[in-house]
C-alpha cells in the first residue's frame, strides 16, 4: 500500500558536514556577484567579468543571488529524506532511459566496467512547474508531492534570480539581443530542465582501487548550464586549460556554475563545456554520504541546435557562410529539422544511462566520443 502523503510532512533538517582539513589543489574560479546585476551599468560590468570564465574555463561561482541559505538547506533536507526511504518506495517512478527520459529516480544498479563494483550514485530528477502545467502527468513520489509547493517555488526563484541573469549576461558577451538566449530557455516553455537531488554513497578503499578512482572518467554536461549548490564534501574536479585536474572549492553562499554542451554547440566552441569529474572524498570525509542539489538548464524542446548569429563569433572566424545563412526551420551542418534540443538531450541521456554497465566512463575504448546528427562530444577523458 502507498504510504500516506501526510507521513512526509515533517522531515529531519539536514546540515552541511565540516569541510575537509586536507590541503587540496583548488581551481581559481571567478566569483560573480549578482547583486550588481540591477545597478546602473551592472549587467555590462558582470558580463565583462564573466567573459574569460565562459570562454576559457567553463566554470565559475555566483554569489549575491538572493536565495536564503535556509531555503537551500531545506531542499537538501527533502533530498536527504527521499534517499533514506525504503528502496521499494524510491523504485516506484524510475527514469525511462530507453527513450532518454531523465525525470524520476535513478537507482544504482549498474556495474562499473568489468570491475564488478556497482555504481554508488542515486538521483531524483524533478521537472519544471510551468504555467501550463506541462509536466502534471509526470508521476512523483509521495514525499515530493507533500512538499511540491516549496519545491516549485524554489525552481522558479532559482530560474529568476540566477538562470535568467546568466542567460542575459551570456547574450551580452556574445553581442546578441539581451533576451536572445533567455527566450530560447523560457521557464514556461517545455524543456528538459530539472532540479536534481543526488547522493554519492561511501566506498571502501578496495572498491576505490578497483575502479581506479581519480584516473580519468571525466565528462561534460548535456544541456546549457548546470547549477551546483555547496555541500562541503570535496570531490568535484575540473580539467583546466593547462590540462590539470583541480578541485572545486565550496564557497559560502555561492552556487558553482558550469556551461555545457548545447552552449558550446550554439557558439561553435566559443563558450566552453569543460570536462569534469567526481572523485572519492578525502580521508576525513570518506565516511560521508555526499549529498547533492543541482539544477540543469536545457533549451526549449523545439529549439534547433544551430549557431547563434553572434558578431563575436563572426569576428573570431567561427561562423561559416552556411552558419550565417542558417534558417532555424531547415537542416544545417548535417542536422535534420527534427534535431532539436529535445532530440539531442534524449539521445545523449539514452547513450549514457541506458546500459547495464558504465563502460563509457571507465574502459570502453570505442565510445570516447558520442556523435549525433553532426554533433560530437567527449564521452569521457582518460
Amino acid at each position: 500500500m502507498p504510504v500516506a502523503t501526510s507521513t512526509y510532512e515533517n522531515i529531519p533538517a539536514w546540515t552541511r558536514p565540516a569541510e575537509t582539513t586536507q590541503e587540496l589543489d583548488w581551481a581559481p574560479l571567478k566569483e560573480i556577484d549578482l547583486q550588481v546585476f540591477d545597478t546602473p551599468g551592472g549587467k555590462e560590468k558582470l558580463a565583462a567579468e564573466l567573459h574569460d570564465a565562459v570562454k576559457n574555463v567553463g566554470f565559475w561561482v555566483v554569489t549575491g543571488h538572493g536565495i536564503p541559505d535556509e531555503e537551500v538547506l531545506r531542499q537538501f533536507s527533502i533530498g536527504n529524506a527521499f534517499f533514506n526511504l525504503p528502496l521499494e518506495e524510491k523504485q516506484k517512478y524510475p527514469c525511462n532511459f530507453e527513450v532518454g527520459d531523465y525525470f524520476g529516480y535513478r537507482e544504482p544498479t549498474r556495474v562499473i566496467g568489468s570491475t564488478g563494483v556497482k555504481e554508488n550514485i542515486e538521483m531524483l530528477n524533478i521537472p519544471k512547474y510551468t504555467a501550463n502545467d506541462d509536466y502534471k502527468d509526470v508521476p512523483k513520489h509521495d514525499i515530493i508531492k507533500a512538499h511540491e509547493a516549496e519545491i516549485a517555488a524554489f525552481h522558479r526563484k532559482l530560474f529568476h534570480n540566477v538562470v535568467r541573469k546568466l542567460l542575459i549576461l551570456l547574450a551580452i558577451i556574445l553581442e546578441l539581443p539581451e533576451n536572445y538566449l533567455l527566450d530560447r530557455h523560457a521557464y514556461d516553455a517545455k524543456s528538459e530542465d530539472h532540479l536534481r537531488y543526488m547522493v554519492y554513497h561511501p566506498r571502501t578503499l578496495e572498491e576505490r582501487k578497483l575502479i581506479r578512482d581519480g584516473e580519468g572518467g571525466g565528462h561534460t554536461d548535456f544541456g546549457s548550464l548546470t547549477l551546483l549548490f555547496s555541500q562541503h564534501v570535496a570531490g568535484l574536479q575540473i580539467r583546466t586549460p593547462q590540462e590539470e585536474w583541480k578541485f572545486v572549492k565550496p564557497v559560502a553562499g555561492g552556487i558553482t556554475i558550469n556551461s555545457a554542451d548545447v552552449l558550446q554547440f550554439l557558439t561553435k566552441g566559443y563558450v566552453k563545456s569543460t570536462i569534469h569529474r567526481v572523485v572519492g572524498p578525502q580521508p576525513d570525509q570518506a565516511h560521508l554520504h555526499r549529498l547533492g542539489l543541482l539544477y540543469f538548464v536545457r533549451p526549449t524542446d523545439d529549439m534547433p541546435i544551430i549557431p547563434v548569429p553572434s558578431p563575436v563569433l563572426e569576428r573570431a572566424g567561427l561562423l561559416t557562410e552556411e552558419d550565417k545563412k542558417a534558417d532555424p526551420k531547415t537542416a544545417v551542418r548535417g542536422l535534420t529539422p527534427s534535431s532539436t534540443a529535445e532530440d539531442w538531450t534524449r539521445a545523449r541521456v539514452a547513450n549514457v544511462h541506458n546500459r547495464k554497465s558504465n563502460s563509457v566512463a571507465y574502459e570502453d575504448e570505442t565510445e570516447k566520443t558520442f556523435k549525433f546528427n553532426g554533433l560530437e562530444v567527449v564521452n569521457r577523458w582518460k
